[in-house]
């Protein structure tokens, strides 16, 4: 009997590291929904400060066929003055969106499609805005915390 103590501590750690491994993902998952959801509220708040919360310094950007780098102050000087001038009424989730972590819990993504519309003041006059969007937001842990990394978009026709 004593020959078997070995082998039943081993399958016991082991099922419990199976168990807490979902667990671990599925926090992870919810998290970067949450994420997900606040830079949607940033949006909608026309924030910059919010939407670059989760975001670091070193960023990458797939847009209009092109892939580039961009510092959080690039992306604050870009992206400020376009959430300033800009109202959104519906800023929201067509679909919901998905979001996975890899297996060892430092990288995970969001896939959104994105409905919006709105209004944007000019330098001489107010125009709507309206878009349908969807993207992939990339991030990794760094630290116990999730980060935005990176971001692929495109518009629907």
């Amino acid at each position: 009997m004593p020959a078997r103590l070995p082998a039943m501590v081993a399958a016991i750690v082991l099922s419990g590291c199976a168990a807490t491994a979902p667990v671990a993902r599925t926090a992870d998952t919810q998290e970067l929904l949450r994420l997900h959801g606040q830079a949607m509220q940033a949006h909608r708040d026309s924030s910059i400060d919010l939407l670059l919360a989760a975001e670091g310094d070193d960023y990458v950007i797939g847009s209009r066929g092109e892939v580039s780098k961009s510092t959080r102050a690039a992306r604050k000087a870009f992206l400020g003055p376009y959430l300033a001038a800009t109202r959104f009424s519906v800023y929201r989730d067509q679909v919901a969106p998905i979001a996975k972590v890899s297996e060892d819990g430092t990288l995970g993504w969001v896939i959104a499609q994105v409905e919006a519309k709105g209004e944007q003041k000019g330098a001489t006059r107010t125009h709507n805005v309206e878009f349908v969007s969807a993207w992939i937001e990339l991030y990794e842990k760094r630290d116990g915390r999730w980060m935005r990394i990176g971001n692929v978009s495109n518009f629907k026709g």
